[in-house]
């Protein structure tokens, strides 16, 4: 056995202090865009997801993702549970030169960030109590088992799955619930003439999406698990993505409504670094490039599917996250190239990344929706009409986001 590399573990440590930054940023990009009402509630959802996501990984989570195979669907539940026989001792099977308590610890920021990218889904439509039964149920039943059949040794990594850093296992998993939860809640209640009210504070979304981006190198190069030749390209990869995607985006809505936006390039570049993910360890930069472009074209258009729909997803989480990580994950059967990783783009791998594809949206939606009605049989679900129309912050979390000069009121003290 290898021992340990110090400076694949210092890159490994950095790379999960950039993933576990992401969790808040997501908050300061979901609070910005939402009505100023409902900013902390949101924030609220997002931060929690790092207790609660994080205890249970602590006690049988990563076991249940991570440990030896069971039947091809779920790891083994005791063989760390509690962080038994997770030390400094690297294991050869992830990160063979690193702490194995650093695979540990990175891989929590992926399972903590998976269900708050729901929230921006059924902004002010779910009782906190009931959010959190959800947060826990939903990574117990989804999560862990998918990453476990994608990552840890289940089926899907058994059949060859490809996917990098997550576009099955966090983008598709969460996009596809996101969907179905909003479905489920029903469209908002606001007060009359508050139907066109803006976001809260774009400033506040443009530092979240920098912040995002900023940490979304540490959630793609960090899967190489070493400061290599192959985390350089999802490092390039990443970038580009993420750029062309902010242009892509901003042509089409420039096209379709005479003038950009800046939520809208924001929203273009988030799409763009969710479709890279899962294949940013397995392109060269690119057919990064053209992976973005195509994502955002997605992403974008991916609208009308959701008008159809007629779901209110509030901040259209399936459609940058959703869309973009399936159509990422699809793009690795076509696009990948055996001189970056051992991948091999053609019609078996497009093959086994679209039963991938299929199998965890499936699987997530039809969880999801029964998770959904155990919780609304108990009657603590929905958040009541009155309390979505006054908002949230005040009513049930007794602060407002905006209180230095009583901004909300625009009544200086």
């Amino acid at each position: 056995m290898q021992g340990v590399n110090a400076g694949n573990t210092t890159f490994i440590l950095l790379c999960t202090a950039l993933v576990c930054l992401m969790t808040p940023a997501l908050a300061l990009f979901y609070g910005g865009l939402v009505k100023q009402r409902d900013v902390l509630s949101i924030m609220i959802q997002n931060f929690v997801c790092m207790g609660v996501v994080g205890l249970i990984w602590v006690f049988g989570g990563f076991s249940l993702a991570f440990g030896p195979d069971i039947g091809g669907t779920i790891g083994n539940f005791g063989t760390y549970f509690g962080m038994y026989q997770v030390g400094i001792t690297p294991n050869p099977n992830y990160g063979p030169d690193i702490p194995f308590i650093m695979v540990f610890v990175y891989q929590m920021m992926f399972a903590i960030i998976t269900p708050a990218l729901m929230t921006g889904a059924f902004v002010g439509r779910f009782r906190f109590g009931a959010y959190l039964s959800f947060v826990a149920l939903w990574t117990i039943l989804i999560y862990l088992p998918v990453a476990h059949w994608v990552w840890g040794g289940g089926f899907l990594d058994q059949l060859g799955v490809a996917d990098f850093a997550g576009g099955i296992a966090i983008h598709t998993t969460a996009g596809c619930s996101a969907l179905v939860t909003a479905a489920y809640l029903g469209k908002r209640k606001v007060a009359p003439g508050e139907e066109d009210t803006g976001p809260a504070s774009l400033p506040l979304v443009a530092l979240g999406a920098g912040l995002l981006w900023f940490g979304w190198f540490g959630f793609n190069a960090g899967d190489a698990y070493a400061a290599d030749a192959l985390s350089a390209y999802a490092f390039t990869n990443t970038m580009l993505a993420g750029s062309i995607a902010m242009l892509v985006w901003m042509f089409w809505e420039w096209r379709e409504n005479g003038h950009p936006t800046f939520s809208g390039v924001l929203v273009g570049a988030v799409a763009g670094l969710a479709t890279i993910t899962p294949a940013s360890g397995y392109v060269e930069p690119m057919s990064a490039l053209l992976i973005g472009a195509i994502g955002a074209t997605a992403c974008y258009f991916a609208k009308y599917v959701q008008r159809w729909l007629k779901v209110d997803d509030t901040l259209e989480v399936w459609r940058a996250h959703g869309v973009g990580g399936m159509t990422g994950a699809l793009l690795i059967g076509i696009l990948a190239s055996p001189h970056i990783n051992k991948v091999v783009a053609g019609v078996p791998q497009f093959g086994v990344q679209l039963l991938a594809v299929v199998v965890v949206a499936g699987y997530s939606a039809l969880i999801t929706y029964g998770i959904l009605r155990v919780l609304d049989g108990l009657g603590v679900l929905r958040v009541p009409d009155e309390i979505q129309q006054r908002g949230l912050d005040t009513a049930m979390y007794g602060e407002r986001a905006f209180n230095l000069w009583d901004m909300d009121r625009g009544n200086p003290k």
